[in-house]
């Protein structure tokens, strides 16, 4: 080839790589919403837990060169993760959890008009019977997040709390029977909800947290206290929940959101 032709030679003609084509498609068709509470300060979390510190040893306001937080908390902090080894010696770690696990399909079970009237209701295998009525079999390897209202609440401590004159909580969570069905005969990957805990609040104020210890030992995770869940569909979503890395994590907040179509 010659010099004159080199320049008019037409431009070589490239194809879009299939991952940025399903990019695109994800994108301009989906709606992305974020189920992650902002966390701060002061906020709700597990009684037994100290509150968060924030202090800032570079400041900009002070003029320094640049801003930087040192954020003193635990890992079970706002939107969080709780991985097996939380509640068992031994179990999986935060960095031990393979990120092909952080990407799922959504199902959300919807007790909220239950829990309008009755803050101490859980979901029965009626709720997971009615979902699959309408939707087919809760796909195995699916993330299944309890919708209840209650984060609603959020970021009122006494609100999510909800105790009553002798200091009993008042707020619902999962029952025995649903995590059975789901984690033993649907296959299920991860479970999530709304409130502080998995176990219902009358069974916390008894200082009972056997569900969780349940879904824990069973070599699954959770994320705890999610956002907006009365924003996205029961049932055709996606699920993304991320989080920090610690060698030998045991809980770190978490960043998790949704991809869906418009309800």
């Amino acid at each position: 080839m010659t010099p004159d032709t080199a320049r008019t030679a037409a431009p070589a003609t490239t194809t879009e790589p299939p991952l940025w084509a399903l990019h695109r498609e994800l994108t301009a068709g989906t709606v992305r919403t974020d189920l992650t509470h902002a966390f701060h300060p002061g906020q709700p979390h597990f009684p037994a837990f100290p509150d968060e510190k924030r202090e800032m040893p570079f400041d900009m306001s002070r003029g320094d060169g640049f801003n930087v937080h040192l954020y003193t908390i635990v890992g079970q902090w706002g939107t969080h993760v709780d991985p097996p080894v939380h509640f068992v010696a031994g179990g999986r770690t935060l960095d031990e959890i393979p990120v092909d696990e952080m990407i799922l399909p959504l199902v959300v079970l919807d007790i909220t008009e239950r829990v309008a009237t009755d803050p101490d209701a859980v979901p029965t295998l009626a709720d997971v019977a009615a979902w699959e009525s309408r939707h087919g079999r809760v796909p195995e390897g699916a993330f299944v997040a309890l919708r209840t209202g209650w984060g609603r609440r959020w970021p009122d401590p006494a609100a999510m709390a909800n105790r009553d004159a002798a200091g009993v909580s008042h707020c619902p969570g999962w029952s025995a029977e649903v995590l059975r069905h789901l984690f033993e005969e649907a296959g299920v990957t991860a479970i999530g909800h709304e409130q502080t805990d998995t176990d219902p609040g009358l069974a916390t104020s008894a200082g009972d947290f056997g569900l969780e210890d349940y879904v824990l030992r069973r070599d699954r995770w959770q994320i705890e206290l999610m956002a907006n869940l009365d924003r996205v569909p029961e049932a055709g979503a996606l699920i993304v929940a991320t989080w920090a890395k610690p060698l030998g994590g045991s809980g770190f907040p978490a960043r998790v959101f949704a991809l869906h179509h418009e309800n």
